[in-house]
């Protein structure tokens, strides 16, 4: 019932009565309470005698560096924040390469290529599927490097493409897609919201609504059904003169924040579950995943409303 990124059972909420789920059981170093009827003496003993271990430990934890994800090979929500900065630092290096060659194909032949945009699209499609089917396996980063360079030059070439019919749109969307995430990510980390299984039921339906109504609209818009000069589709239509397209990306876009909480609420499960480091390649993943759906949609919805100026 979330992002298909976060379909592992370390971002899953463990059980607390479950044996396994307690640290050090997977080492037998997990034992149960000691029986009572115990000597008072040697429960004295033994108290003394922990509470000692413990004065100890607190020394040590003090006077002892932080331990981060390296020391521990644990997940983190820091070392996850690294990993999706990375993952946009390649996902910008190729959307530069997709937007100078659609554009530069604009400029000699008139025409955008669509190439970069056919292959980036496919290409991060089919990555992503894999890296969904496989990382319950295994976590593979290089499918995940590979799945953002795809992902940067369907970006790169999209935007290029908006950018020639309504100039200043990206910069826009852009900008709107950080104050979204900003101000999401605000929220989360105040504590003042957070995804409920509600809610949650209620965006996931709304979704498979949407996925169906994109699939419908493509089958439309491919088989010549709609007109020539709907460039959105059924997007184009209106409703009561608001075009369709609007109500419904103002619709998406509260779907994909929502699934921004959700990300960021499974990324701190997985934190607390004690997860291998390796599983943040996953968290930055899904995040990235969002965000660039989240992206597209905003940039969809100004192109709409340019195009009613």
């Amino acid at each position: 019932m979330s992002n298909f990124a976060f379909n592992n059972p370390a971002f899953q909420q463990q059980d607390p009565r479950n044996v396994a789920s307690y640290p050090g059981a997977s080492q037998g170093t997990y034992a149960p309470p000691p029986a009572p009827g115990a000597a008072a003496g040697t429960a004295s003993f033994q108290h003394a005698g922990m509470d000692a271990a413990a004065n100890a430990q607190l020394e040590g934890m003090y006077s002892a560096p932080p331990a981060g994800a390296i020391e521990t090979d644990r997940m983190t929500v820091e070392d996850t924040i690294w990993k999706t900065a990375g993952l946009f630092g390649i996902l910008l290096v190729t959307a530069v390469l997709g937007w100078v060659w659609t554009a530069s194909s604009f400029m000699n032949t008139g025409r955008a290529e669509m190439t970069p945009w056919i292959v980036g699209a496919l290409g991060g499609f089919v990555l992503a599927m894999v890296i969904t089917f496989t990382s319950r396996k295994k976590v593979r980063p290089a499918l995940i490097w590979a799945y953002a360079a795809f992902e940067g030059l369907f970006v790169g070439a999209i935007s290029a493409f908006f950018e020639i019919i309504w100039p200043g749109v990206v910069i826009q969307a852009t900008l709107a897609t950080i104050a979204v995430v900003g101000v999401t990510l605000a929220l989360f980390a105040s504590g003042k919201v957070r995804a409920s299984a509600k809610m949650t039921k209620i965006v996931m339906i709304a979704m498979f609504g949407y996925l169906a109504f994109s699939v419908l609209n493509l089958i439309l818009m491919w088989t010549g059904v709609l007109p020539g000069d709907q460039a959105f589709g059924l997007y184009s239509a209106e409703i009561a003169g608001i075009p369709l397209g609007l109500i419904i990306g103002v619709l998406v876009v509260f779907m994909a924040a929502y699934s921004l909480v959700m990300d960021f609420d499974q990324i701190q499960q997985g934190v607390r579950n004690g997860a291998p480091r390796k599983y943040g390649w996953l968290g930055a993943f899904g995040i990235m995943v969002t965000v660039v759906w989240l992206y597209v949609e905003i940039l969809r919805i100004l192109a709409i409303l340019r195009g009613n100026d």
